[in-house]
């Protein structure tokens, strides 16, 4: 070996080590174990923002030229945590490490804490961040004693964005003088030439599709919905990213096989820079032939922008998810969703769908004006009145970090103390006119009745282009989720994994019989439902599929077949045309 090799060899062993381990954790289910999937659907953003911060971390080498910064890249609700063994890797090489909660929200802080002080009581230093404690110290006038408790117990909480601030953090978990509290609410970075999320293949891989990826092209939203928590952590002043960075990112991510996207922005219509990004990504599609997806969350006066829809369907969006919140203007009212008018839905999702557009939409259950009835007479009329292909629905919650949730607590009003239960489908207080029992019947009752056979086979007929197949996707994934996992989509995935001992520490641990049976039994269950679910979806769409085909052959054969002793003109062949023509929009109008 020459010297100069011997020297670099000596180099590298002589190097310190430190380990940055980012988890994005999951949450307890009804019977208290972490839900994770064998694939899940919804890839995390913030694992991948502070993921493609760490690695700006290592190229500016922010802890000296003799640190090197070792990466982990846990998403929970994909793979477990493996704390024992990170933490005897660590104290086996004589390392030092920092375990971060990345993007812990509300629902996730209970597993969040207990995963830290697993890992504290192994001697290594954790911290949490996440729209929970952004929210909570941004909307409360005092610590709230769930991130006092750990911050007793040794946990640093981190809140606000930290683009500018990360490699100050890792500095001070590296030389062991973390503080219990880093507040930085009221410091919102710009996001020009700030490394963009990243995520990587082999991290992508355990997703349905594992070609899709994730990015925020900008952050904030410039409306007032009390529900919200966007607008009190990241402001209602929109910040963006670059074109440049954008298409950076695209082609980076184009290298490793990642072609589809869901914009993370909560409003990507007011992002100042929509135009030019979009722009540039048209040029990607077009002129690089670069084959690009676009999922985008948008309002419901979007399309209304010059140019929006036209050059977000050119730019390969496919989906657009919509803040349509009810069809009931009281409860718009009260949710301060001034922006959004009933006389404009229809218009605005036929907007979507001649562009080829699958729109789905957000839909908010339990405002104080709600009745189990009027919940069942707005899904009827949401069904029957508007073009709408898929429908989320949420139970109304009150999240820390909204307007909703600091009146609440203002004013007394008595809210579950279990946040694992803010996860939108679960009623977190009482309603004036339901009790929480009537509340979830309804929010039960309103998936039933949307995603029942007839519904199913309301919304087939109306789509008659290619998208059709990307709907049946989407049905599979949402009544499997709620149906069958009993969990709202956004917390869904493709087959359930279960650990025994991955429990929450409230509860006790089952003995290996009673586990053994109970998760054999969960999986027979799964199996037949499953396949009767892809049965009946099927059956559904052969029947739509034989359907439109019949009715063109009809239509073909009586243009073919003139009455006797006559031959159909020009100007009656151009009417079938026009007819049929007609057919076909009119199947994208309600039944």
């Amino acid at each position: 070996m020459h010297d100069d090799q011997i020297a670099v060899m000596s180099g590298l062993q002589s190097k310190k080590r430190f380990h940055v381990v980012l988890i994005k954790p999951s949450r307890y289910d009804d019977d208290g174990y972490v839900i994770r999937w064998a694939r899940a659907i919804i890839v995390s953003n913030s694992l991948a923002v502070v993921n493609a911060l760490t690695e700006d971390a290592m190229r500016q080498s922010v802890l000296g030229s003799d640190v090197e910064i070792v990466p982990h890249w846990f998403d929970e609700t994909v793979k477990r945590v493996p704390v024992k063994r990170l933490a005897r890797q660590v104290r086996a090489a004589g390392d030092r490490a920092i375990i971060c909660m990345v993007g812990v929200q509300s629902n996730q802080y209970p597993r969040a804490v207990d995963l830290c002080r697993e890992f504290t009581a192994l001697g290594l230093k954790t911290m949490i961040g996440g729209f929970h404690v952004s929210g909570s110290i941004e909307m409360l006038p005092t610590i709230p004693p769930e991130i006092q408790s750990a911050m007793d117990d040794g946990v640093t909480m981190v809140a606000g964005e930290v683009e500018q601030r990360w490699g100050d953090l890792l500095q001070d978990a590296y030389h062991g003088t973390l503080k219990p509290l880093y507040n930085f609410l009221g410091d919102k970075p710009a996001l020009e030439s700030i490394p963009p999320p990243f995520a990587s293949a082999d991290n992508l891989r355990h997703f349905l599709p594992s070609r899709q990826s994730s990015f925020d092209a900008g952050r904030g939203c410039p409306f007032q919905c009390s529900f919200c928590t966007i607008i009190n952590v990241q402001g209602r002043s929109m910040r963006a990213r670059t074109p440049d960075d954008v298409e950076a990112l695209i082609r980076r991510n184009y290298a490793q096989g990642i072609r589809e996207y869901f914009i993370a922005d909560d409003n990507f219509a007011r992002n100042p820079n929509w135009e030019p990004i979009i722009d540039r990504i048209i040029r990607l599609r077009e002129v690089d032939k670069i084959p690009i997806r676009l999922m985008v969350q948008i309002d419901t006066v979007a399309h209304r922008i010059k140019r929006f829809a036209d050059k977000m369907a050119r730019a390969g969006c496919r989906r657009v998810f919509i803040g349509m919140e009810s069809v009931n203007p009281e409860n718009l009212k009260a949710s301060a969703k001034y922006q959004n008018q009933l006389s404009e839905y229809r218009t605005m999702l036929q907007a979507w769908r001649d562009r080829h557009v699958v729109t789905y939409a957000g839909y908010i259950l339990g405002f104080p004006g709600d009745t189990y009835e009027s919940i069942m007479r707005d899904v009827e009329y949401l069904k029957r009145e508007l073009p709408l292909e898929l429908a989320e629905f949420f139970i109304l919650t009150p999240l820390p970090g909204s307007k909703d949730h600091q009146q609440y607590a203002a004013q007394g009003v008595p809210l579950d103390e279990d946040l694992n239960n803010y996860d939108t489908s679960h009623p977190c207080m009482d309603h004036p006119k339901m009790s929480r029992e009537e509340l979830l019947r309804a929010y039960r009752d309103a998936w039933k009745s949307y995603y029942s056979r007839e519904h199913i086979e309301t919304i087939l007929k109306r789509r008659k282009d290619n998208r059709r197949t990307r709907i049946v996707m989407h049905m599979l994934w949402f009544c499997s989720s709620v149906f069958i996992e009993n969990v709202h989509p956004l917390l869904g995935g493709l087959f359930r994994l279960k650990g025994r001992r991955q429990r929450s520490p409230r509860l006790p641990l089952e003995s290996i019989p009673a586990y053994a049976w109970r998760r054999a039994r969960d999986v027979s269950l799964w199996l037949v439902r499953m396949a009767a679910l892809f049965v009946k979806i099927r059956l559904i769409l052969r029947k739509v599929n034989r359907e439109e085909n019949r009715d063109y052959t009809d239509v073909a054969i009586s243009r073919a077949t003139p009455l006797p002793g006559k031959t159909p003109s020009l100007a009656s062949t151009k009417s079938a045309n026009a007819m049929d023509r007609a057919a076909v929009a009119g199947g994208a109008r309600p039944g």
